[in-house]
């Protein structure tokens, strides 16, 4: 087992004092899976030396299957038995068939079990196919069979948006067993990328229950992205509560919680380190606390005063880079040399205090937005500028977002088609209308309907890139195959998808590349985008052309860089805001009721005025310029 899950009890160290569940924190989803994963086969080999059964509690969703598929890839090339291995998994959808799509029954089958040798009569999912009548007698069962097979060894958890584990949603009490249980508004809302829309979402599930939890052996819980980091925060720091169940954990004397960095981003050791531990201070991080002191004691930044620092765990920063005074100037000339009205660089200027250069004047651009309308809704008052100051912009859409156009707006489309040939009957076409909306397309007509949809999108963007004054031979439809499964759950990555995106930059060899850095994105397609990006560059970074490169990453559909990450900001004016607006909706099939949008209710366009209004705002109360609203980029260092 790797060393970080090695379980120790929390808030021994000075810099962990906060935390009241042991934490393992990675750089990357895919190691602690690994670790993970490793330590699941220790144990089960451990039993097999033993003679004994191991009996694993499982998860599913998104966050355990790089657990599986290491699992699955030690099985078939060292040899790993699970023929000694008693399943029980957490949860299942009510009502729900066994054989359909989104069963977890599915889920398993085809993610571990039918890639195994694990004997499949020692697997046991609650059943979500039963009379309403039969389940409590069911779920009594289910304990009895967890009881007779001796308890859970390894229990793997996630945490959902409200901190549920399995489906114990807020107001569960801590003694619950396994039962039947009315899902929540906001775990519905997640599902709903998985179901084709939140109405498809079953209202209920069956699961274990959080005394049955608890009674595991060794729990891990796992969380991946910043969409997490705010729960894994109340989760780890604050009292046990029913509202968040995960929180009952406290209790557990075996719990690790395993993290990647962006989930524990919003800890106290991360987000305001100076509070628990001594500081190796540089200018980024000096930034980091100068703005978030302005935050708590309501003062713009060349207000703050030697007992402000003093007062808020900041003594020690002053009395190393003080007195207050210098150090404030310091940090504000530091902010207003982010600020710019030339995203590619102002030409004939002085770029010394500049975020980018002002040579060549005319750049090479790339901007990458990995589904069709992430570019305007992220950085679309910055799209806007780059073409109308003269730039030779490039539009790379890394996925088709077919999956987000929803059956309905298909149809729409498929019968605009039967009216434009109203005089020419299709059979065709109305067959595949029939098909659709009776849910029964054949395979060649769901990737038929696959291609429309992505069709759809791309008529969309391109009305957005027009609009904007973009030549269309600099959109880029790059189609990236590891999204195409018509389906919430996206292929792995291959080779063919880093093959894409280096020739694509290898052809237009920019001078600049904007990319979605928003890790917040609730299903992950935009960490999948950015890593091929990154994988790229490495690739890349030994062509002359490379060396001229520089490359912004931007956010915005879900979270906003925070100040002190800030390189480059771009000020809007009334105007340029409206003009993003609009280039928004363009984008009309995810205007009103976009399928993936997360917790966040309120429409893209809305989102993103709010965001860029708040970091004008922001600044402003820093007591720097007042601007009706900012996008935001971060310099990446490739």
């Amino acid at each position: 087992m790797s060393e970080k899950l090695k379980y120790i009890p929390p808030g021994r160290l000075e810099k962990t004092r906060y935390e009241k569940l042991h934490l393992a924190v990675y750089r990357e989803p895919e190691k602690a899976s690994t670790d993970i994963a490793n330590a699941i086969a220790d144990l089960i080999r451990a039993k097999q030396k033993e003679n004994k059964t191991c009996v694993l509690g499982l998860a599913t969703g998104n966050t355990p299957l790089n657990v599986y598929k290491k699992l699955i890839q030690w099985h078939q090339k060292e040899g790993l038995s699970f023929k000694n291995v008693i399943t029980f998994n957490l949860d299942e959808y009510f009502p729900m068939a066994p054989e359909d799509a989104n069963s977890y029954y599915q889920y398993m089958h085809s993610n571990f079990f039918n890639h195994i040798d694990i004997d499949l009569a020692n697997t046991h999912i609650p059943r979500g196919d039963l009379p309403q009548s039969e389940i409590l007698e069911h779920c009594n069962d289910y304990e009895s069979e967890i009881k007779k097979a001796g308890g859970i060894d390894l229990q793997l958890l996630g945490i959902g948006q409200t901190g549920h584990i399995g489906f114990n949603e807020p107001g569960s009490h801590l003694n619950s067993r396994t039962r039947l249980i009315t899902l929540d508004y906001l775990t519905r809302r997640d599902a709903a990328k998985t179901f084709e829309g939140f109405e498809n979402v079953p209202r209920r599930a069956i699961t274990m229950g959080v005394k049955t939890i608890l009674e595991a052996r060794r729990i891990f819980i796992m969380a991946w992205g910043e969409n997490k980091a705010r729960i894994v925060r109340k989760t780890v720091e604050e009292s046990e509560t029913e509202i968040i169940t995960a929180s009952f954990l406290q209790e557990h004397t075996n719990t690790t919680f395993v993290l990647d960095f962006q989930a524990a981003s919003e800890l106290t050791r991360f987000k305001t380190p100076w509070i628990v531990s001594q500081v190796d201070w540089d200018d980024q991080k000096i930034l980091h606390a100068v703005t978030w002191l302005c935050g708590k004691t309501n003062k713009a930044l060349l207000k703050l005063s030697d007992e402000d620092y003093n007062q808020n765990s900041l003594s020690e920063l002053i009395s190393i880079h003080g007195p207050s005074y210098d150090l404030n100037i310091k940090m504000f000339n530091k902010l207003q040399h982010t600020i710019t009205g030339w995203p590619g660089g102002k030409p004939n200027t002085d770029d010394t205090n500049r975020p980018e250069r002002s040579s060549p004047s005319q750049k090479r651009v790339i901007i990458f937005s990995p589904h069709p309308d992430d570019d305007v809704i992220s950085m679309g008052g910055s799209f806007d500028r780059l073409v109308t100051q003269g730039h030779q912009v490039h539009i790379g859409y890394q996925t088709s977002g077919s999956v987000a156009v929803t059956d309905e707006d298909a149809i729409r489309f498929l019968e605009v088609t039967l009216d434009f040939n109203s005089k020419q009957r299709n059979p065709y076409v109305e067959h595949l209308i029939e098909c659709i909306k009776n849910k029964n397309l054949s395979p060649e007509q769901f990737q038929r309907v696959l291609h429309l949809k992505g069709t759809i999108r791309k008529r969309e963007s391109l009305a957005a890139t027009r609009y904007f004054g973009l030549p269309d031979h600099q959109v880029h439809f790059l189609n990236l195959p590891f999204y195409e499964t018509g389906k919430a759950i996206k292929n792995p990555p291959s080779q063919k998808d880093l093959e894409i995106v280096v020739e694509f930059i290898d052809r237009v060899k920019p001078h600049q590349i904007f990319a979605a850095g928003d890790l917040a994105d609730p299903h992950g397609t935009h960490r999948v985008c950015l890593n091929i990006i990154f994988e790229a560059l490495s690739v890349l970074k030994p062509k002359p052309y490379m060396k001229d490169c520089w490359v912004w990453l931007y956010r915005g559909a879900w979270e906003e860089w925070e100040l002190h990450q800030i390189d480059m900001a771009i000020p809007m004016s009334p105007d340029q805001v409206l003009r993003k607006r609009k280039a928004i909706f363009y984008h009309e099939t995810q205007k009103d009721g976009a399928m993936f949008q997360g917790n966040d209710e309120r429409e893209f366009w809305v989102r993103a005025e709010d965001r860029n209004r708040t970091t004008a705002e922001q600044y402003r109360k820093m007591g720097l310029a007042e601007y009706a609203a900012m996008e935001a980029f971060k310099r990446y260092y490739y």
